[in-house]
């Protein structure tokens, strides 16, 4: 479908060659009334994402601009007046380079900005303000005008022009503070101060504003990153292997979807993959041969609900033990699943919910006697498996997609037998070295 006056064209992405000019090698090309169009992204990811939005205003009918090719809603407007229609705009300039989870959380932290950029005298906002920012924060969002948080923001949200050293100085140290009164992580409140800058900041870059009003940050306030609280993992609530099989054994039930979340969490512990990337795993990212081990290319994790996206810490590949093999290779099988559909779909076409693979797992773990767990502690299991079995830290880390640092403040030294065993091998690497009758000589 198209607009009725005009000719849209969309292709697939392409992937170009690299070269010593060639940065970003994923292409969107498409064509408007015979206008060859195109735009390249640095990931299949952003690129695939990006044609996505081009399809969508295609379908609703949407008029493309002839100069930029792209979707006239996209253009940007006139620069409004208030603080959060402002904040709007901005929103939308950035949306097609964000990944999903940056959207999230420059949409809470704007939703928190906005709240607290109000006129004096303003009466406490409504219930539902934030919820509604974050709603209507989108570029494609409805906004009833008539809404009750529309109307109290059309009365009491301020103008950009009213944004003063004084009063952002205010919402500064306002954006440290929880809805209770308590003090924000360093983490938390930075990420709020930061992105709410940024907002400002942009409307000086297009002389909205004539200069910076957010004053700079009070003395004392470290500029550093926030230092983060280690937490090890207690391994000794932990499964070991042969309770782990057991638990496994018990998952299937007369419920339908209990095979498949049996196969989840083999993947999650043969592979040590995190919930969000076993959930958009594929068959085109298997690696399965007849016997011996195979492999997983971790390339994809859900980053919203259901949107794919790349993992966490990064593309990697894992190995995969003969067990998860076979497991695999008969799911895709039984489920006659194609090369890039995902694996894990329920019988509707649903994504698996977070909700059900738990209570699955609760329920194997009492029917197998053992005290409740998270699901995320499969991947945690995983891991000490693995250093136990005396895997080198740098190896585990690389399948786990951590750092070394990472591994080692959340696992090492919490073994049981980690200070036994390094003692042994220590003993045994400087024995051929020791004399047998090697005397101290005072």
């Amino acid at each position: 479908m198209s607009h009725p006056m005009q000719k849209v064209q969309i292709h697939g992405v392409q992937h170009r060659a690299p070269s010593a000019k060639v940065k970003k090698l994923w292409v969107v090309r498409w064509n408007v009334d015979g206008r060859a169009c195109s735009k390249a992204f640095a990931t299949s990811n952003e690129a695939n994402r990006y044609r996505s939005l081009l399809v969508a205003a295609h379908h609703k009918l949407e008029r493309f601009d002839r100069a930029s090719g792209e979707p006239e809603s996209w253009r940007p407007r006139a620069a409004p007046t208030q603080v959060h229609a402002w904040c709007r705009r901005w929103i939308g300039e950035q949306w097609n380079e964000w990944q999903p989870r940056t959207r999230t959380s420059a949409m809470e932290a704007l939703a928190r900005f906005v709240a607290l950029a109000v006129a004096d005298g303003a009466p406490p906002h409504p219930a539902a303000l934030r919820k509604h920012l974050v709603s209507t924060f989108p570029p494609d969002a409805e906004i009833d005008p008539l809404d009750e948080c529309e109307v109290w923001l059309a009365r009491w949200c301020l103008a950009l022009e009213d944004l003063n050293r004084n009063r952002l100085g205010e919402v500064d140290r306002r954006l440290g503070i929880g809805d209770a009164g308590q003090v924000l992580s360093p983490s938390s409140a930075s990420r709020f101060r930061k992105v709410a800058r940024a907002c400002v900041r942009r409307a000086v870059e297009l002389d909205v504003l004539g200069a910076d009003p957010w004053p700079p940050a009070p003395k004392g306030r470290s500029r550093r990153k926030a230092a983060r609280v280690k937490r090890g993992v207690d391994v000794r609530r932990l499964p070991d292997p042969v309770t782990m099989v057991r638990v496994m054994e018990a998952i299937p039930s007369h419920q339908p979807a209990s095979r498949m979340y049996q196969v989840m969490v083999a993947v999650m512990y043969y592979a040590g993959l995190r919930p969000s990337e076993v959930i958009m795993l594929r068959p085109s990212a298997l690696h399965l041969p007849p016997e011996g081990w195979g492999r997983i290319d971790v390339v994809e994790a859900d980053i919203a609900f259901d949107e794919p996206g790349e993992p966490k810490t990064g593309e990697r590949s894992v190995p995969i033990p003969e067990v998860l093999v076979t497991m695999l290779r008969g799911w895709i099988e039984t489920k006659q699943i194609g090369e890039h559909e995902l694996l894990f779909r329920t019988r509707t076409d649903h994504r698996p919910t977070h909700s059900n693979w738990a209570r699955t797992w609760q329920r194997a773990l009492r029917q197998t006697g053992n005290k409740s767990l998270r699901v995320y502690d499969i991947r945690h299991a995983a891991a000490t498996t693995w250093l136990a079995a005396g895997v080198p830290l740098g190896e585990v880390a690389r399948r786990m997609g951590h750092s070394v640092e990472t591994l080692v403040s959340a696992y090492v030294g919490a073994l049981t037998g980690d200070e036994q065993v390094a003692n042994q091998r220590i003993d045994d690497a400087l024995a051929p070295a020791l004399k047998p009758n090697l005397r101290v000589v005072g």
